[in-house]
């Protein structure tokens, strides 16, 4: 049997050279191998856990120019705003750093009417000191004062205590008293009395510090002031329909109309209508209260409602300085 002669080496000649350069270039394929290992599994779990959190980073709403986003937020109400500061700490700031003139705003629209009837009680720091010393000496020769069982005691140390803001005070603390027993009166459920005499009932005192922890967060926020000023409005809407489904109630009453409630403002209470300068001084009397808007009285002549002028808080400083100024030693020794 004839052994195949040996190949011999094939001879790369330029036709076959011409031919390998002209083919397509080779394509990587190659994959990276699935790790199924139980190691390499707890490995990518601290990986995992040691990646920082990217929730709540994306705020495209802050993204927007100054000049949108503070009107787009002036439209809602101090309640919705309150809600809104909850999704993000960013958009929290941003409602913390803007709240006064957000505040500004939403008031003028909304609330323009309830915002002259219940001024702020002036903070103590905002005084000079000879009206401070004036105030202390005057609040020496009141301390006997006692407090309707409805309206807690301010901090005397803390808001002044001239007539104008005593009363600013006890309105407010009322506004949010009122709105607290909206549902009682709603449901036609009595509202619990306290015995005339008895001032350290549990859950009227607590009751009476809740209040009194709100209206103080009005004199260092805005925001809290539009919130309250929101309550009164919400509570004088809810007295008036209900007064207006007891056909035996014949009282005259504020003209309020469907579009009137939801157009969320207090427009219509600048309509005429009813006296609305009673204080109620008693929960028993919030079963017939309607509108309680202090502070104005209405002008047959010029047919409006006139305001109590914000000066009357320097005017009652000034008489409380007259009267409670020590006299200088050099006066005294003259008399």
């Amino acid at each position: 049997m004839e052994t195949p002669p040996p190949r011999t080496a094939r001879r790369k000649t330029k036709q076959h050279a011409g031919e390998e350069d002209s083919a397509e270039p080779l394509i990587d394929t190659t994959q990276a191998l699935t790790l199924r290992s139980k190691r390499t599994e707890r490995r990518l779990k601290k990986v995992k856990k040691k990646e920082p959190s990217v929730s709540g980073s994306g705020t495209p709403f802050l993204d927007l120019p100054y000049e949108l986003l503070v009107p787009i937020l002036s439209q809602l109400r101090p309640s919705d705003l309150f809600v809104l500061s909850q999704v993000c700490k960013p958009l929290r700031n941003f409602i913390q750093h803007e709240g006064a003139r957000l505040s500004e705003t939403i008031i003028s629209r909304r609330y323009a009417c309830l915002a002259k009837c219940f001024l702020l009680p002036v903070p103590l720091q905002a005084l000079c000191p000879n009206q401070r010393t004036a105030l202390i000496q005057r609040n020496a020769a009141t301390c006997g004062h006692t407090q309707p069982q409805n309206i807690p005691q301010h901090d005397r140390n803390l808001v002044c205590s001239c007539l104008s803001c005593a009363l600013r005070w006890n309105c407010l603390c009322l506004v949010v008293d009122f709105a607290y027993w909206q549902d009682n009166l709603d449901k036609g459920q009595p509202i619990p009395m306290v015995a005339r005499g008895s001032n350290c009932v549990p859950w009227n005192t607590r009751l009476l510090a809740r209040n009194a922890a709100m209206v103080t967060k009005c004199l260092a926020s805005p925001l809290w002031y539009a919130r309250v000023l929101e309550a009164h409005l919400d509570s004088t809407i809810r007295s008036i329909l209900r007064h207006s489904q007891n056909k035996g109630n014949r009282r005259s009453r504020f003209r309020m109309t469907t579009a009137d409630v939801a157009a969320g403002t207090d427009e219509f209470l600048e309509r005429s209508g009813p006296p609305s300068a009673y204080v109620p001084y008693h929960r028993d009397n919030y079963y017939l209260l309607e509108a309680f808007l202090p502070n104005r009285s209405w002008i047959k002549e010029k047919q409006g409602w006139i305001y109590l002028r914000a000066e009357q808080h320097d005017k009652d400083l000034d008489i409380i300085v007259r009267f409670y100024t020590p006299l200088p030693l050099s006066t005294q020794e003259g008399i």
